[in-house]
């Protein structure tokens, strides 16, 4: 059986090749495209934190609280970019 670690690194592949597909689509609104790379920055961010908790609490990220809502922050903005950005194509394509 595939541990949870390492299903979560092989995921970052076909990520990775999504995020390269959508930047050379000339339909993917700007904005949108900042949000699924913050994505990818959350990522970035949850691994080390999530390190540091496990070696300074002896905890696992997602019982640390204060850690947890600080890489979650990461997230909310990225989905909000997202969101932004593809009602701003939506609105746009509706004026058209």
């Amino acid at each position: 059986m595939i541990s949870k670690e390492t299903l979560f690194a092989l995921s970052l592949f076909p990520y990775l090749g999504f995020l390269w597909f959508i930047r050379r689509s000339e339909q993917m609104p700007r904005l949108a495209l900042y949000g699924f790379y913050g994505t990818l920055v959350f990522v970035g961010v949850t691994i080390p934190i999530g390190i540091y908790a496990q070696v300074h609490y002896g905890e696992s990220l997602a019982n640390v609280d204060f850690l947890h809502g600080g890489a979650e922050v990461f997230l909310t903005l990225s989905n909000i970019l997202i969101v932004l950005g593809f009602r701003e194509a939506v609105m746009k394509g509706s004026r058209e």
